[in-house]
């Protein structure tokens, strides 16, 4: 028998440490060669980490929410042969990791769902329950994935009487599927339950993350906000006849790429806006390039996936490139660089866009530009009501940078050219 210390590798380029989100196994727990052992997070991502060996789990570094550095232990094997790591830990590297086994199965909601046929380790779950017999309700800790505890909360299913075959009967995806046709079958449910006290939910991965962000841009940057109203009518008469020229229902146009056209328009009067704020060297960064943030709500929490040199891009590239950008950071696609660097950022909530909004500042920017929901009603125009498509902008900049003048004039120059939406090509 030797032992073997697995180190947390560089997850990604410039990644000094990261945080564990779930762990796969605890303690006293038999694995095997490329079996996924836990999920830790970065800034941005979720990362699943394969164990480089098999064998018996001894040790591992701490509970979900623990931050781990790159390069320190993260979890100790005993394995049958010598597989190349060390006899056993150092003083420095004991300190490093505890042999206090996590709970089981966290339920972290940035951990990533597993293959749908995962390798087994140790025996068979129990005996296969026939489709009409009732099952018992499991005691304990439910272990699956996020993405099935949505799944179970939609269709109003209790977990714990779904029987799981994967690694201490963690619930997989096919389990979960077996459940539903059962349930469809007739077999018999249980009644409903009445809620009771109340689920603590860890602050980790990339909610830590949003948090800190937002406490700290709100804490050191005194926002100017400016809300200004647009008619939107003739731009969104254009939308829909380019739009009927597509045959394609994917490749179809939404308003946010003539709100970034705009925007890309306005800064070329308004380059202070354009800049990012080098705390440490005191200095600001005024950028030749737009490289456009595009706020997007994902399952695991906001994310600013980026658009790279926007202003190079006619109305159709940039509509795609901000699509694929948004779903890639949906479907945790998106590559470490894809998710940072912006220079300035547009943040709308769609049709839930409401009235009026007080976006944050995505530092280290120094503007945001908010799009509220575009809703008919009616305005006077040349003396006579009408009904008129409007929108409000909401937008919020940083007051030590960016005067209160300028901030109203750029977004002046937004509604004039979104008003009059053939300057957008002029």
């Amino acid at each position: 028998m030797s032992e073997y210390i697995f180190k947390l590798p560089d997850l990604a380029e410039g990644t000094t440490e990261a945080e564990i989100g779930e762990w796969n196994v605890k303690v006293g727990d038999q694995v095997a060669e490329d079996d996924v052992v836990c999920t830790m997070m970065t800034e941005k991502a979720a990362v699943e980490v394969s164990s480089p060996v098999s064998g018996k789990v001894t040790k591992v570094a701490g509970e979900p929410g623990d931050l781990v550095q790159v390069g320190t232990p993260l979890i100790v094997f005993e394995t049958k042969d010598d597989v190349g790591g060390p006899s056993g830990p150092t003083d420095d590297e004991e300190k490093g990791i505890g042999a206090k086994a996590p709970p089981t199965g966290g339920t972290s909601d940035q951990a990533r769902e597993p293959d749908a046929s995962p390798k087994h380790v140790g025996g068979p779950s129990g005996p296969t329950q026939q489709p009409g017999s009732p099952k018992p309700a499991r005691k304990g800790k439910v272990i699956t994935s996020p993405a099935i505890r949505r799944r179970a909360k939609e269709a109003g299913i209790d977990l714990t009487e779904v029987e799981g075959s994967g690694p201490r009967g963690r619930i997989l995806r096919e389990d979960f599927d077996r459940h539903l046709e059962q349930r469809s079958a007739g077999a018999p449910s249980a009644p409903p339950r009445r809620a009771t006290g109340a689920t603590e939910v860890k602050i980790i991965g990339l909610r830590r993350v949003i948090a800190e962000r937002m406490a700290k841009a709100k804490q050191e940057i005194p926002h100017f906000a400016y809300v200004e109203e647009l008619d939107v009518t003739e731009l969104e008469a254009l939308r829909k006849h380019l739009n009927g020229k597509k045959s394609d229902p994917a490749e179809r146009l939404t308003l946010l790429p003539f709100i970034g056209l705009a925007l890309i328009r306005a800064l070329a009067d308004f380059p202070q806006c354009n800049t990012t704020h080098d705390a440490e060297r005191k200095v600001l960064l005024r950028h030749n390039p737009v490289h456009l943030g595009v706020a997007t709500q994902t399952a695991d929490g906001l994310k600013v996936p980026v658009v790279r040199h926007a202003e190079a891009r006619d109305l159709d590239d940039l509509a795609g490139e901000i699509r694929r950008v948004t779903e890639a950071a949906r479907d945790k696609s998106a590559k470490p660089d894809e998710l940072k660097g912006s220079t300035i950022t547009v943040t709308s909530l769609g049709r839930l866009g409401g009235i009026v909004s007080t976006p944050v500042i995505n530092q280290p920017e120094v503007a945001i530009i908010g799009v509220n929901k575009a809703v008919q009603r009616p305005v006077i125009v040349d003396g006579q009501v009408t009904a008129r498509l409007m929108m409000n902008l909401s937008s919020s900049f940083d007051h030590r940078f960016v005067d209160g003048y300028d901030a109203a004039a750029m977004i002046q120059r937004m509604k004039e050219l979104l008003e009059h939406p053939a300057t957008l090509f002029i």
